[in-house]
């Protein structure tokens, strides 16, 4: 979920201030309001999202510039931030035609190529919605490129949208795994997922998935195998996952961070998987988390 974006991201053509200019006039061009962060889409029996055209956004007063994404099928794609409209749905005229859905929520109802392009969306407007003022000088930054950066006028300092890197990992022992449990509401829920942490500087993944291992279940960690990746746009992460070998068995968990820390047998994930095991929940197919319990659990990855 969030990969497999289709758009030509158009890093020659985005060098063009002119072209850019003319292609937010286009009218075959399309723009992807986003209102508070949450996402247009069709509101049908398989929903798409809800591209609007120029005359759609000439009409209303968004002081927001739009971002550009990129390109499909030589048609330029943007996507803006109209989130100081009052009442988006009535303003941008489509009353019953679309509905604004949390981004975790219509990505599970979007094709996987769109939900790709809505990761982008989402993390782009965010970003520039966090990063108005230079972080050396404290001005007002301007955005350039289409959005791929923001210049600041007085001390000419470039910035640039930022991707988080987070390894996540399910560690292993024979039949066993340890999954772990964060405070809040997933501990009502009996939900248990693969531990997971920011990479810090200077760190490779290996080194970032054994300090995150031991700083959260205190188990050490020996080989580390990479499996996969996931855009996360919450804001914007990049998951790295992992699948590593336990040298030592026994959890001392940190509280402050996380509830609870444990071992897992097999056929206990295998039961929750399945929606049949009342007392543990794993996450659901949109997080990277549930394919490396999968992957571990079925056995499609080797014991590392």
């Amino acid at each position: 979920m969030f990969a497999g974006n289709p758009l030509d991201r158009g890093e020659r053509e985005r060098r063009d201030e002119g072209w850019l200019t003319a292609q937010e006039k286009d009218p075959d061009s399309r723009f992807l309001p986003l209102w508070r962060l949450n996402v247009p889409i069709s509101d049908s029996a398989e929903p798409t999202l809800g591209w609007v055209h120029t005359e759609v956004l000439s009409g209303m007063r968004v002081k927001a510039a739009p971002y550009f994404l990129g390109l499909l099928d030589g048609v330029a794609h943007f996507a803006i931030d109209v989130s100081e409209l009052e009442d988006p749905d009535r303003e941008l005229g489509v009353d019953g035609a679309l509905k604004f859905e949390e981004a975790r929520t219509a990505a599970t109802l979007l094709a996987p190529a769109e939900a790709g392009i809505l990761a982008q969306a989402r993390s782009q407007v965010d970003w520039h919605m966090r990063h108005r003022f230079c972080g050396v000088c404290g001005a007002l930054s301007r955005q350039e490129r289409g959005g791929q950066m923001r210049r600041c006028p007085d001390c000419d300092a470039q910035h640039f949208p930022r991707t988080d890197p987070v390894v996540i990992v399910v560690v292993s022992s024979g039949d066993r795994c340890i999954l772990g449990q964060s405070r809040g509401r997933l501990s009502e829920m009996k939900m248990y997922s693969a531990l997971a942490g920011f990479v810090d500087q200077g760190e490779s993944i290996e080194e970032a998935v054994r300090r995150e291992v031991m700083e959260e279940a205190g188990v050490e960690v020996g080989d580390v195998r990479y499996h996969s990746s996931q855009p996360w746009p919450f804001p914007s992460s990049l998951m790295i996952g992992c699948h590593a070998g336990a040298l030592s068995t026994e959890i001392r968990h940190d509280d402050v961070e996380m509830a609870d820390v444990r071992w897992f047998d097999r056929r206990d994930v295998l039961r929750a998987l399945a929606g049949e095991n009342e007392e543990l929940n794993v996450p659901g197919e949109i997080a990277i988390a549930h394919h490396l319990i999968k992957a571990w659990a079925t056995g499609e990855v080797q014991e590392v």
